[in-house]
């Protein structure tokens, strides 16, 4: 690896090299995004740290693999928490490498250790936009991205690799702070890409039936609803909204006629559709 190549480059390399060594790592984070999203405008990132995705078990030889490919560890760190996060430095200059191991620990925690190897770059599309959602403080990079996956990939029942699956959700949001988080950002991207961050929006690639009318014939899925809902009922605080009204997590695509739909519908229940829209 060139350490004049840059830090996207030098990670979907990576990635390359630990597959061919049956390794498992996994691109995270705002590359991982920007990997499954080649016809947007990439994220213009003021840092070029990279994330990693692995499993404790491999801890051994992700850690072999990345010294081979040049990158310098933190032994002190990670003899005493490698078993859930390693840090190394790249060849690339200035660049910080995370290995997260087996769950993302920040304002929720999210299981991936059994579905690290679903994609053959990424960790899977679903995870991905479950890792953002969970950020309680959410910043404008943090929007960008879960603009440009519910833009790229389309929503489906079951848990297939590379979609947003419904299954999925229904299993992470079946905790009642995971839901009441990944709802709360969804009502608030929607507001957000109507106003102050319109220009966030990129062509969407794909496209499911809104509130605001589908085809009968299309096969509908019904949002995932939590045995706790009437928990969500009682508890939502002033201006909250019940699960009929917010579990948009599994059925909205943004798209700038979308946005101004949903916004204007949130409070009303809806389906979704699988499948594609021309």
């Amino acid at each position: 690896m060139s350490p004049a190549a840059d830090a996207f480059t030098a990670a979907v390399q990576t990635v390359e090299a630990a597959n061919r060594n049956g390794v498992p790592l996994k691109l995270l984070g705002g590359q991982a995004i920007r990997y499954l999203t080649p016809d947007f405008p990439p994220r213009r990132r003021g840092d070029q740290d990279m994330d990693f995705a692995s499993v404790s078990t491999a801890r051994r030889p992700v850690t072999e693999l990345l010294t081979e490919l040049g990158f310098e560890g933190d032994r002190r760190f990670n003899n005493l928490h490698g078993h859930r996060q390693m840090y190394f430095r790249s060849p690339v200059e200035g660049t910080s490498v995370d290995v997260i191991m087996d769950r993302l620990h920040m304002c929720h925690v999210l299981e991936f250790s059994g579905r690290v190897d679903r994609m053959p770059v990424t960790l899977d599309v679903s995870d991905l936009l479950l890792s953002k959602l969970q950020v309680v403080e959410q910043n404008e990079k943090d929007v960008h991205d879960i603009v440009y996956l519910l833009a790229a990939h389309e929503v489906r029942e079951g848990d297939e690799p590379g979609t947003i699956g419904l299954a999925r959700f229904a299993e992470v949001l079946g905790d009642w702070g995971w839901w009441r988080t990944a709802t709360g950002n969804l009502d608030r991207v929607v507001d957000l890409v109507r106003g102050e961050l319109s220009r966030l929006l990129p062509a969407a690639r794909h496209r499911l039936a809104s509130p605001c009318g589908h085809d009968a014939e299309e096969p509908q899925v019904e949002a995932p609803r939590p045995p706790w809902r009437a928990r969500a009922v009682v508890r939502a605080p002033r201006g909250g909204r019940t699960l009929a009204g917010s579990s948009r997590c599994c059925s909205m695509l943004l798209t700038p006629q979308r946005v101004s739909c949903l916004a204007d519908r949130r409070n009303q229940r809806f389906s979704v559709t699988a499948g594609y829209r021309p």
